[in-house]
């Protein structure tokens, strides 16, 4: 198996989101302190209060961070007219499963959002807050949006191998990515939301996928199981696109394109 330094990759991820324009500017972007001392970032479009959406990073459970991902919630605050709190928490290998997800429902019990959002693993984290909260007879959040999501960790699925080579997502970063987060192999069943048992009782869902991911397939198939039991679902796979597209659009015209439909879905969804 290939082995990456999770250093090295966190200062590349970095670097890359510094070349990338800055983004909208906004009424209003800072810092705060959440629940259980989480680093916050609270983006407002408008001096009067607008939905809010608590937004999760992608980066394979061990990049990412706020810098990172400021220009997409930037963007999605302006395009969607609504607040994005968007949340720092525990990366692995340092902190593995479930670290990461108790963060995010500790933010979804302390902040009541309209929606809960996460591109990749921040899909993920999404969508596992809400089976958690779901399982726990607790208030969820209206709306799931995931940004081609992880949602199978046993790596089951086709594009894993058909599109995991020359595109965006490298299947051998992913096998890496997903062993930092759960080093022990009998653990990813249990924790992928695609198998879980009964996905009834989920908020309504956006869930955009690419074609040529190697995480298509499986989100995909999310959408077609909450579809079955019942939730309210809204799927576009984006042709011709790469995983990670969410974060292209100022060098890929067609990246752009599908950001705003997915701004418009969401728009649409929170009735705004």
């Amino acid at each position: 198996m290939a082995h990456f330094d999770a250093s090295e990759l966190r200062e590349g991820s970095r670097r890359r989101a510094a070349d990338r324009p800055r983004g909208p500017e906004l009424t209003s972007v800072e810092d705060v302190e959440g629940p259980n001392g989480l680093r916050l970032r609270h983006y407002r479009p408008a001096e009067q209060a607008r939905p809010q959406v608590v937004f999760a990073h992608g980066g394979g459970f061990v990049l990412g961070d706020l810098g990172t991902h400021d220009r997409l919630c930037r963007r999605l605050a302006d395009a969607c007219d609504v607040e994005v709190l968007a949340v720092d928490y525990r990366r692995a290998p340092e902190h593995r499963y479930p670290a990461a997800i108790d963060d995010v429902v500790a933010v979804l019990r302390w902040a009541r959002p309209a929606a809960v959002a996460g591109d990749s693993a921040g899909g993920y984290l999404a969508t596992m807050a809400c089976l958690r909260l779901r399982d726990a007879g607790e208030q969820l959040p209206a709306a799931q949006i995931l940004f081609f999501p992880n949602t199978d960790l046993t790596l089951s699925q086709p594009s894993v191998v058909e599109e995991g080579s020359g595109h965006a997502l490298d299947t051998d970063f992913l096998t890496w990515a997903v062993e930092q987060w759960t080093p022990e192999a009998t653990d990813r069943a249990a924790a992928s939301p695609l198998l879980t048992p009964d996905l009834h009782g989920m908020p309504d869902t956006i869930i955009v996928t690419a074609e040529h991911d190697a995480l298509r397939d499986e989100g995909n198939a999310y959408a077609r199981r909450l579809a079955e039991a019942g939730v309210r679902v809204l799927h576009r796979q984006e042709p011709g696109l790469e995983h990670n597209f969410v974060q292209q659009d100022a060098t890929s015209p067609q990246a752009a394109a599908a950001d705003d439909r997915v701004f418009a879905d969401i728009r649409t969804l929170l009735q705004l």
